[in-house]
């Protein structure tokens, strides 16, 4: 006979005992968080790119000129796989380029966001859309003590082989003519709104938010709506391209724009937001 629980003894019920009488123990299933909030990490988590960084542990600190003058535009993800293999070369450790990304300081009031999402994480789902990878982005986070704040991670597969190199793969292929070869953002934010859609029950997220500053991230938000906001890092190339888009009428830009230089500026505008309930 099969236990009714894991480590307890069967229930022994009267033979007149109707089924539906043992009251449930299931848990009551949480309602489905109304936000989506996705962020990119470099220079929007992070005050640098996480890559310049790490070059930081190459010697002398930098890359021989040969290196950097072989990048091909678009294609920043296989420079960035020479500029690893060159570095495990050198003999340059994980610890020390794990060291370099976890000193990396926060983009201003970053923290002070996180917290707050944190106290309302009943309302907000968190999402990294990102082109560095994955070990670099995890080791800055779990060193902040904020990877559990985070849903999924989409960004480059990264993972140290038994040779000591860092090796970095692309994140997927794909058509669209405005974006890296290896990663269309848009693509992605499209799949995943519309997977969580399905996994929720048919129950969209009211309103999504993406906290960005790259050219990159621009892609992105021709899949957002009205109801949506697009926090672009003031001065910063999203937030320059944005401003055109929107003086050109671009179709397909329905978001709103709302520039931050710090993360409180997020902050204040989700807790007006969140007023509207």
């Amino acid at each position: 006979m099969m236990a009714e629980g894991v480590g307890e003894p069967p229930l022994h019920r009267s033979p007149n005992m109707a089924a539906s009488s043992v009251p449930s123990t299931a848990p009551v299933p949480s309602p489905p968080k109304r936000f989506l909030v996705l962020f990119d990490f470099d220079e929007t988590i992070v005050n640098e790119s996480s890559d310049d960084a790490v070059v930081r542990a190459a010697p002398g600190q930098q890359l021989p000129d040969w290196l950097r003058h072989s990048y091909r535009e678009g294609y920043y993800n296989e420079q960035m796989q020479r500029i690893l293999a060159y570095m495990a070369e050198q003999g340059v450790t994980e610890d020390s380029i794990r060291s370099k990304v976890e000193q990396i300081p926060p983009t201003p009031g970053l923290l002070t966001l996180f917290q707050y999402l944190q106290s309302r994480k009943q309302d907000f789902e968190l999402v990294v859309v990102s082109d560095a990878n994955m070990y670099f982005i995890e080791a800055w986070l779990e060193r902040a003590g904020a990877r559990h704040l985070f849903h999924r991670i989409f960004t480059n597969p990264a993972s140290f082989d038994a040779q000591g190199r860092l090796v970095l793969l692309p994140f997927h292929a794909h058509d669209c003519q405005r974006c890296p070869d290896n990663m269309c953002k848009q693509v992605i934010v499209r799949g995943y709104l519309a997977r969580r859609q399905q996994e929720r029950g048919g129950c969209p997220f009211q309103r999504v938010f993406y906290v960005g500053d790259g050219a990159n991230d621009i892609c992105p938000m021709l899949a957002l709506g009205p109801r949506d906001t697009a926090f672009p890092r003031r001065h910063f190339p999203m937030h320059r391209l944005l401003q055109e888009m929107q003086d050109a009428g671009t179709e397909g830009l329905k978001v709103s724009v709302v520039p931050w230089a710090s993360g409180q500026d997020v902050v204040d505008c989700l807790n007006r937001l969140e007023e509207e309930r």
